[in-house]
C-alpha cells in the first residue's frame, strides 16, 4: 500500500491483465481535463493495480471529482515528496492515467483506493479547482517494433528477461514460488516489463526513467540491465549463505566449550580471564597515546587478581570499561564554511547581529589556522534571547557533536571532577561521562547557568570549573576517578549566564564575555512571525489554512500580553492562542479562525500589563528611571514627597546601599547649589523629605538612578514638574558630573515600549546608543548631558 503523506509501501503491488475489461475501458479518452493525484515516492505504470490509503485533502478531493469522469483519475509523481502542495515544476511531466476500482473506508477514518494504469500521458497544463488540482494532458503512444530485425531482436529480450525474472524469484528469499507461475501466465510483453519494473528495489528516479521511455526495446534493454545485476547479487549471496552454513556446526560446538569454559572459570573465581581478554581485544583497536597504554596494562593486570565475587571486581571493570570507551585520539573533522555557518546561525536566530559577527570571526581563524587552542565563550543576558540555543547552532556549522550540562543548583564538587574509585558506587564527573557520550575528543558543551552554581559543604563546582575553563591547563585535566590526564583543548566550551555578578570572578577571567542583549519589539515581531509560530503550529496540529494571525494581534500579544526581554513567554502566550484555535477547528473543521486585535481579549483574557504612569498631570516630585533587570530593562518611577519637620532624609522601597548613597549625593549638591536653583534655605531645614520607588517588595539597587534621584528632588523643592514623557538614567558626583552606566540597550527599548518619547544619558553613553539599530530607536529624542545642571535645565518644566 501507498501512503499519501507517509508513502510508506505497506502491501506488494497487485496487477490485472491488459484484456481486462477495467484495462480496456478508453472513455477517458473522452475528457480533456481528469482530476489529479500526486504521489510522492512511486510510479505507476499502465496495467499495474495499486492499493492505496489517501492520506490528503487533495487527494480526497480529487478522488471525490474522478466520480464525474467515469472513475478516471490522472496520477504524476513529485520530483520532491517533502512538497505538500505541489505545482506543475514539482511533477514529472510523464504519468499514468488511472481507473480507480474500488473505493474502501476503513475503521479508522482514513480511505483506501484501489487504482489501475491505464496508459501514459503527457502533462501539458496544471489547472486549479475547488480544492484539488487538474490536468490537461495529451496520451502517449509507445514506440513497437517496426521491421523484422527489431521485432526479432525484442523477443530475443523478452526470453532473456523471462529466463533471469524466473531464475531471480527462484534464488530471492521474500518472494513466493507462486511467483514464476505469474509471470509464465503473462501474455502480453510491454505488460511483462511494466509488471517487472514496478516490483523491483529501485529508485523513484530510476522507474520514472523507465516510465518516459517511448521505446519499447530500450526498455526491455535497460530491465535486462538490471535484473542481471539482482540475478549477480543473489547469486553472491547464496554462496556466501552455503558457506557460512557449513561451518555452522563447528561454529556452535566452539560457542558450547566456550560457554561451559566461562562457567567453569566463573565456579574458581577465575571469570576475570573472559572479561579481561575482552577488554584487551577492545584495547589493541584503540588509537591512544602510549602513557595511558601503559596505565591500563597495569590496571588490567589488577584486574585478573581480583575474585570476580569481590566488591572491588566490579568497580574495576567498571574503571577499565571506562577507559576503553573514551575517544582519547579520536576527533571530528570541522565543516568550516562561513557562508554555510552565517546562514545557520541567521535561521536559527533572528537579530543577535554582534553576537553571530563573534562567532563568525572564531570559525574565520579556526578555517585558517586549521586547529586552535579553543577559546572559552560566555553568552551573558536575560532568560530566553537564545544563548543556548546558540550553541547548538555553533555545533550545527561545525559538524561537531553536541552536550549541554545544566550546571544551576550544582553543590558537589565531584559532579564536576568524579569520585575518588575507593568505594562501590564511584563514577567520573560529568565533564568526562559528556565526552564519553559525545564518542569525540572535540564536540561542543554547552555550561548552561554557570551563573547559578552554588556552593556548600560538598566543596564548590565553581572553583573545580578553573582547570576545566582555563585553555592552558585544560589539555590535562585531572578526574578523580579516571586518575589520568585527560585533554580537554580541543573541546569548545560554551558557558551562559543571566548575570556576571554571581559568577567567581577567576572563572569570569578565564572566559570569553558576550553579552547577548534583549529583544526589541520589532525584532520580537519577527522572531514571532519567522519562528515561533511555526513552531507552535506544527506542535499543536494544526495547518496553515486553519487560521490566519494579523500583525496588530501580534503587536498587542508582544506590548499587552508578555513583557520581558527574550522571548518565552511570547511563545507560551502563542501556544496559548493555538489551543484557542485548535478548539474552534475541532468543533467546526470547515471554519477559518482569524486572530486579530479585536477578539484576543477573548482568547487571552484581559491585558497583563498596561503603559501605565506616563499620566497626563504627574505632580512636582516625581520622576522616571530606567532601570536594568535580571529579564532585562524596565522603568523606575520614583516619587518624593516632603513634610514639616528638621530636614530628614527617609529612603523606602528596598533599597540597596548604593542607591541610598546616590540620594545622599544629589541632595547634598542640591544644598550645595540651592542659589543656583532659587531654593531657599529654610526648606531644607524646616521639612522633611521621603523618597519612595514601587514597587516595594524588590529589591534595587545601582548608580544609575542618581540623576533621576536628583531630578526627583529638586522638582520637588522647586515645585517645578518634570517633563511628560521623559526618562533618564546617570550616575552622579558630589562635583556635578554625570558618569555612564551600562545596560544602556535594554534600558532604551524597555522605555520604548513604555511609550517614553525622550531619555537623558551622559554623553559617555552615546557610542553605545550608536551600537543599537535605528530601527529599534525611532521616535526615541536622545539628550546628552556631561553636567548636573544640564539634566536639570532639560528635565524640569520652566
Amino acid at each position: 500500500m501507498i501512503r499519501f503523506g507517509d508513502e510508506q509501501e505497506i502491501f506488494p503491488i497487485i496487477s490485472i491483465d491488459r484484456d481486462s475489461e477495467d484495462f480496456n475501458d478508453k472513455r477517458y479518452r473522452d475528457y480533456e481535463e481528469l482530476p489529479l493525484l500526486a504521489l510522492r515516492n512511486i510510479v505507476l505504470f499502465p496495467g499495474v493495480v495499486l492499493p492505496i490509503s489517501i492520506g490528503r485533502e487533495e487527494s480526497l478531493e480529487a478522488l471525490k471529482a474522478c466520480k464525474r469522469k467515469k472513475n478516471f483519475i490522472a496520477v504524476s509523481t513529485q520530483k520532491n515528496r517533502k512538497v505538500e502542495e505541489p505545482a506543475q515544476k514539482d511533477l514529472f511531466e510523464i504519468g499514468t492515467i488511472a481507473k480507480v476500482l474500488k473505493v474502501i473506508q476503513m475503521p479508522d477514518g482514513s480511505m483506501n483506493a484501489i487504482v489501475q494504469g491505464q496508459e501514459r500521458f503527457h502533462l501539458d497544463e496544471l489547472v486549479e479547482a475547488d480544492g484539488f488540482k487538474k490536468v490537461k494532458y495529451t496520451v502517449i503512444e509507445s514506440e513497437e517494433p517496426g521491421n523484422e530485425v527489431e521485432k526479432t531482436r525484442f523477443n530475443a529480450l523478452m526470453a532473456s528477461i523471462k529466463e533471469t525474472a524466473e531464475d531471480v524469484v527462484k534464488l530471492s528469499p521474500n518472494l513466493p514460488p507462486e511467483a514464476t507461475i505469474a509471470l509464465k501466465n503473462i501474455h502480453d510483453d510491454s505488460f511483462l516489463l511494466n509488471f517487472i519494473i514496478s516490483n523491483i528495489t529501485l529508485k523513484t528516479n530510476e522507474k520514472q526513467l523507465v516510465l518516459e521511455m517511448n521505446s519499447v526495446i530500450k526498455k526491455a534493454e535497460y530491465i535486462l540491465e538490471i535484473l542481471n545485476k539482482e540475478l549477480s547479487v543473489l547469486e553472491l549471496k547464496n554462496d556466501i549463505r552455503s558457506k557460512a552454513e557449513s561451518n555452522l556446526s563447528e561454529q556452535q560446538r566452539n560457542y558450547y566449550l566456550n560457554q561451559q569454559l566461562r562457567t567453569i572459570q566463573e565456579e574458581l573465581g577465575q571469570g576475570q580471564g573472559v572479561e579481561g581478554e575482552r577488554l584487551r581485544k577492545k584495547a589493541n583497536e584503540l588509537d591512544w597515546p602510549s602513557e595511558i597504554e601503559e596505565v591500563f596494562a597495569k590496571e588490567l593486570e589488577k584486574l585478573a587478581r581480583l575474585n570476580t565475587q569481590s566488591p572491588e571486581y566490579s568497580v574495576q571493570l567498571n574503571y577499565l570499561e571506562l577507559m576503553t570507551d573514551l575517544p582519547w585520539n579520536t576527533v571530528t573533522e570541522d565543516k568550516v564554511d562561513l557562508e554555510t555557518s552565517k546562514n545557520i546561525l541567521d535561521d536559527d536566530h533572528y537579530g543577535l547581529n554582534k553576537v553571530k559577527e563573534r562567532i563568525i570571526e572564531y570559525l574565520a581563524v579556526l578555517k585558517l589556522k586549521g586547529d586552535m587552542k579553543s577559546p572559552i565563550l560566555c553568552f551573558v543576558g536575560p532568560p530566553g534571547v537564545g544563548k543556548t540555543s546558540l550553541g547548538k547552532s555553533i555545533a550545527k556549522s561545525l559538524g561537531r557533536e553536541y552536550i549541554r550540562m545544566s550546571l544551576g543548583g550544582l553543590h558537589d564538587e565531584s559532579e564536576i571532577r568524579g569520585h575518588r574509585r575507593t568505594y562501590i558506587g564511584s563514577m567520573p564527573g560529568r565533564i568526562i561521562q559528556s565526552i564519553k557520550k559525545a564518542g569525540t575528543s572535540n564536540p561542543i558543551i554547552v555550561l548552561d547557568e554557570i551563573d547559578k552554581i552554588g556552593k556548600d559543604f560538598r566543596g564548590d563546582p565553581s572553583s573545580a570549573l578553573l582547570e576545566v575553563l582555563d585553555p592552558e591547563q585544560n589539555s590535562n585535566f585531572h578526574d578523580n576517578y579516571l586518575d589520568v590526564d585527560y585533554d580537554l583543548s580541543k573541546v569548545l566550551f560554551i558557558a551562559t549566564a543571566n548575570s556576571l555578578s554571581t559568577i567567581q570572578p577567576a572563572l569570569r577571567d578565564r572566559m570569553e564575555i558576550i553579552m547577548v542583549s534583549g529583544y526589541s519589539e520589532e525584532e520580537k515581531l519577527e522572531i514571532a512571525k519567522q519562528h515561533l509560530i511555526k513552531k507552535q503550529r506544527k506542535a499543536h496540529g494544526l495547518k496553515v489554512k486553519d487560521f490566519t494571525i494579523t500583525k496588530g494581534a501580534l503587536q498587542k500579544v508582544i506590548s499587552d500580553y508578555t513583557r520581558e526581554s527574550g522571548v518565552r513567554s511570547l511563545d507560551r502566550t502563542i501556544a496559548a492562542i493555538m489551543r484557542n484555535v485548535a478548539r474552534k477547528v475541532v468543533a467546526n473543521p470547515d471554519q477559518k479562525v482569524s486572530v486579530n486585535p479585536n477578539n484576543l481579549e477573548d482568547i487571552l483574557g484581559p491585558t497583563k500589563f498596561e503603559k501605565e504612569g506616563l499620566q497626563k498631570n504627574v505632580p512636582p516630585g516625581v520622576a522616571i528611571g530606567l532601570a536594568w533587570t535580571r529579564v532585562g530593562g524596565d522603568i523606575l518611577y520614583i516619587e518624593s514627597v516632603k513634610s514639616k519637620g528638621s530636614g530628614k532624609l527617609q529612603l523606602t522601597g528596598k533599597l540597596g546601599d548604593v542607591m541610598k548613597e546616590s540620594a545622599k549625593t544629589a541632595l547634598s549638591f542640591i544644598k550645595s547649589h540651592a542659589d543656583d536653583l532659587n531654593i531657599a534655605d529654610e526648606q531644607f531645614k524646616n521639612f522633611d523629605v521621603h523618597i519612595h520607588i514601587p514597587e516595594g517588595a524588590v529589591p534595587k539597587d545601582g548608580p544609575s538612578a542618581g540623576i533621576t534621584l536628583l531630578t526627583t528632588m529638586t522638582s520637588l523643592f522647586t515645585g517645578r514638574a518634570v517633563k511628560r514623557n521623559l526618562a533618564m538614567t546617570g550616575e552622579i558626583t558630589l562635583r556635578g558630573k554625570v558618569l555612564p552606566v551600562g545596560g544602556i540597550k535594554e534600558k532604551i527599548l524597555a522605555a520604548k515600549r513604555m511609550g517614553i518619547q525622550q531619555i537623558i544619558l551622559s554623553n559617555q553613553n552615546e557610542k553605545h546608543v550608536n551600537e543599537i539599530d535605528e530601527d529599534f530607536i525611532s521616535g526615541l529624542q536622545f539628550l546628552y548631558v556631561e553636567d548636573m545642571m544640564d539634566v536639570l535645565e532639560l528635565a524640569l518644566e520652566a
